[in-house]
Formats: C-alpha cells, sequence, structure tokens
C-alpha cells in the first residue's frame, strides 16, 4: 500500500479529475487524502474520500478574475498547509493541482515526490507557464524547475482531438515525464431517442454569463429537438427567462446527461467538452473568457470537425442556425463518434492510477 495527498482547489472544472483519480487509487487499496477548500468537502466526501480543508483559507469564495486567480495560485497559505500536513502526515507522493504554484515550489525545494495532475489541454499550460514564470517572479514562486521535477505530469486529457491518436510511449515515472491519462468522466457511446440538445456554460460567474445564457436560451426557443439546460450554481433564480419545453436543472453528472445528446451547447471548458466528446457528441463552443483556456479548447475541436466556435456574443439567430446545421451533419457526427470511441479506450482513471503507482514504487526505491 502506497500513501497518497492530493493537493486541489476549489475550481470546478478540476473537481471531477481529481476524484476520479483518487478514487480509483483508493480502490486499489492504497491510502488516499485531499487537502483542499471547504467548499469542496462534500463533494469530495460523498466520493468516499477523506478530506482535509485548508486551515489558512476558509469560507474561500473563487475571484475569477486575472488578479483574483494570481492570487491564488501564488498563495503562500496553501503551501504552508501542504507541509504542515505532510509533517503530521507523510507520504510517498504529492498529487498538486497543474495551477497550485506555490505549493509546487514549496514540494520541490523540500525534496518532496510530487506529481502534477493537469485538468486541461497540456500545450496550453506548457505555454502559459512561460507568461506565468514572469508574472510570479516578483512573489518568489517559481514555475519552471517544478514542473521539469514533477514525477509524472499526469495530463486528464488525449494527446490530440484527432484520430488516430499519437503512439504513447511506456508508462514512466521520471521527472518532467507526461502522461496523457484521457478523460475522467465514465462515458458510453451516446445513443439519444431523439434529437437532443445539452446546454452548460461555465459554474463561475464570468463577465457576461447572464446574457450569454439568455442568447442561447432565446435560440433553441421552438427548437425542433428536445432541449437539457444545466444553468450551475452561477445564475439566481429568475436571472434569465426559459423557455417552455426546456428540461432545467442546476447541475446534472455528466455521465446522466451525454448518453442521450445529440450536441452539447457550452463554453469551450475543458470538462465538460472532453467529456461530450467521449460520449462521441460534437460541440458548439461559445468562450467565455478570452484568458482562459476555452478560446484554445473551442479552435481545437473546430480544427478536429467534430465541433464549431460561435462569438459568445453571437445572437440567438446566428446560434439557432448553427444548431439546426449540427444536428444534421452526419459527417460531424461520424467524426464525433470515432472520437468519442478513441477516448474510451484510454480508460482515463486506471491511466492515471498506473502511472502514479509507479512515482510511488520509484519513491520506495530511492528511500532504500
Amino acid at each position: 500500500m502506497a500513501h497518497y495527498m492530493f493537493v486541489t482547489w476549489d475550481g470546478g472544472g478540476n473537481r471531477m479529475p481529481t476524484i476520479a483519480v483518487a478514487r480509483a487509487l483508493a480502490e486499489r487499496g492504497h491510502d488516499v487524502r485531499v487537502l483542499g477548500h471547504d467548499a469542496q468537502a462534500a463533494a469530495f466526501r460523498a466520493a468516499g474520500l477523506r478530506f482535509t480543508p485548508y486551515p489558512s483559507a476558509p469560507g474561500f469564495v473563487l475571484d475569477p478574475r486575472p488578479a483574483g486567480l494570481l492570487g491564488l495560485f501564488t498563495d503562500r497559505g496553501l503551501a504552508d498547509d501542504t507541509v504542515a500536513q505532510l509533517a503530521a502526515n507523510p507520504v510517498d507522493v504529492v498529487v498538486v493541482d497543474c495551477m497550485l504554484l506555490s505549493v509546487l515550489d514549496v514540494l520541490d525545494r523540500m525534496d518532496q515526490r510530487f506529481a502534477i495532475l493537469e485538468h486541461t489541454l497540456h500545450d496550453f499550460l506548457a505555454r502559459g507557464a512561460r507568461a506565468l514564470a514572469v508574472l510570479v517572479w516578483p512573489r518568489g514562486v517559481r514555475v519552471s524547475r517544478p514542473r521539469s521535477h514533477a514525477a509524472p505530469i499526469v495530463v486528464a486529457s488525449v494527446p490530440s482531438l484527432r484520430v488516430p491518436f499519437p503512439a504513447q510511449p511506456a508508462l514512466s515515472a521520471a521527472p518532467g515525464t507526461v502522461v496523457y491519462a484521457g478523460a475522467m468522466t465514465p462515458a458510453v457511446a451516446a445513443h439519444p431517442a431523439q434529437p437532443t440538445v445539452v446546454l452548460s456554460l461555465s459554474t463561475f460567474r464570468f463577465p457576461g454569463l447572464v446574457a450569454s445564457w439568455q442568447r442561447v436560451l432565446d435560440a433553441v426557443d421552438g427548437l425542433e429537438a428536445h432541449v437539457v439546460a444545466t444553468l450551475g450554481p452561477a445564475l439566481r433564480a429568475g436571472e434569465v427567462r426559459v423557455p417552455a419545453g426546456v428540461e432545467v436543472h442546476e447541475w446534472m453528472p455528466h455521465e446522466q446527461v451525454l448518453p442521450r445528446a445529440s450536441l452539447v451547447v457550452g463554453h469551450g471548458g475543458h470538462g465538460t467538452t472532453l467529456a461530450a466528446l467521449a460520449h462521441g457528441v460534437p460541440v458548439l463552443a461559445l468562450p467565455l473568457d478570452a484568458t482562459s483556456d476555452q478560446p484554445r479548447i473551442a479552435r481545437a475541436v473546430t480544427s478536429a470537425g467534430v465541433g464549431e466556435t460561435l462569438p459568445s456574443r453571437s445572437g440567438p439567430h446566428a446560434i439557432r442556425a448553427t444548431v439546426e446545421r449540427m444536428l444534421a451533419s452526419s459527417a460531424l457526427h461520424s467524426r464525433a463518434e470515432r472520437l468519442g470511441a478513441a477516448i474510451r479506450e484510454l480508460d482515463g482513471p486506471r491511466r492515471a492510477a498506473d502511472v502514479l503507482e509507479l512515482s510511488a514504487s520509484a519513491r520506495g526505491r530511492r528511500d532504500q
């Protein structure tokens, strides 16, 4: 049995990958615990995982603006909390969310074996690390060194949105190794009983979110398809007008709604996009945040021919015309179905657990 600690933050799209990998390790008999924000406690404990909230960050509420995110990612309090947990309960491997730069930096300085868990496209993060290095340098946080020492970097994504995927090397936990694990959402090939459009925008209240939701809802008013809208926690009751006949939920697990979907309309978030594609469902992306990975993911979906992209300010008529065209395109659906089959073959949680077991074994050999 190996001992693991996952260090995470309340980020929405990173929750499912963290839970999926942590549970896969726990189900193999390993000792697994999670350190994160108190708002995450219920979700992780419901998944059967031991959870400890950061003592330094009670009542955390995410500020999605760039300054707020930078402050979070370089928060020395989270690093101090991690070190204190390790002093009380040493582990073989710490699995750290890719954005917690201060935690990665301190673990690298103290020679603790750690892995990085990425929850979006690896090339976006690799390029972004160079820009982040400049921004966080005045705060005394290093970026490049911890990434090159991570053993390994586990990417909860696929190497490409085109099939066949590039050949992957044998699993390795050597420092700096990048391992594409695959999607973390349980997925099956979608078989909708009728044309069904799933609407799912961000769980964060980005500027313009309410207006974007209203344009999307207006676009599907009277659409000859069943429409399911998962509004999420960022909207308050009554902020948008919902057309008659739209099935509305605050939240639904992907594995419940996507097997019956024909098309997903989203904001280009990695979690929802990859989950849809894993089910073989095409995606219409309307990115809400130009500084995030959303535009990059939207471009990748469009380039691979498994979806389309529109500006988030697109009007209802443009959105409606695109939705109707995508629903009618057999070629689009065939490409998405082929990609979905390839994603499902990776079996993301199993592959991530396999390489993290190698990481713990390597730590054990080093300490002998």
